[in-house]
């Protein structure tokens, strides 16, 4: 598992960097995007137990947050056909297409109605902020197998007090929290130290 998770390891490193030089958004979309974009052109270091969808709704599993909560990820996995209701953020968010394919409604809150749907395909990433528009409505492209997106929001975003709505555009407010209890051991770097030591 260590090998597998190097990517993560080295994408967060990459990205508490970007934070603390450059943490204003459109350079975070930018540079954070590409740096997303590199950690989703390959689906090989998710380890297994934050894949696994389950038969009712969408989970979100902690990958990592930020101590100053500057910055969370979060692996969403979404089962055959499903959606979350139309929500905001509050804060600005990175989204990546890790395996399989999702749906984004743009919705807007004086017509409600949707203006605009995106498909997201593996490799691609998105951008979500109340500055640009960040209320919609994300569902599995697919009917028939998982997919997973790779998410990362400027806070903790499982204790952010945000916003579900309504049809008619009532805001009915939500923290979602996190479906683990536990977050991957990014930092157990002791199999490639001892690799290392034995081949001196």
């Amino acid at each position: 598992m260590v090998e597998r998770i190097e990517r993560l390891r080295i994408f967060v490193a990459d990205f508490t960097r970007l934070i603390e030089t450059a943490p204003a958004e459109p350079r975070v979309f930018d540079e954070g995007g590409g740096l997303l974009a590199d950690l989703v052109a390959n689906d090989d270091w998710l380890p297994d137990e934050y894949t696994v969808p389950d038969r009712e709704r969408y989970r979100q599993f902690l990958l990592h947050c930020d101590p100053l909560e500057r910055f969370s990820v979060v692996s969403f996995v979404w089962g055959p056909g499903q959606s979350t209701p139309i929500h905001d953020h509050c804060t600005w968010g990175l989204i990546g297409m890790l395996r399989g394919a999702e749906l984004s409604h743009d919705w807007d809150l004086a017509s409600r109605r949707t203006t605009r749907t995106t498909r997201l395909e593996p490799g691609a990433v998105a951008v979500v902020s109340p500055r640009i528009g960040d209320v919609h409505k994300v569902e599995n492209a697919f009917g028939d197998r998982t997919s997973i997106s790779i998410h990362v929001y400027g806070a903790n975003i499982g204790a952010v007090a945000r916003h579900v709505y309504r049809e008619t555009g009532e805001p009915v407010p939500f923290v979602s929290g996190y479906t683990n209890a536990a977050v991957p051991n990014l930092w157990d770097r002791s199999a490639s130290v001892r690799a290392g030591l034995t081949t001196r």
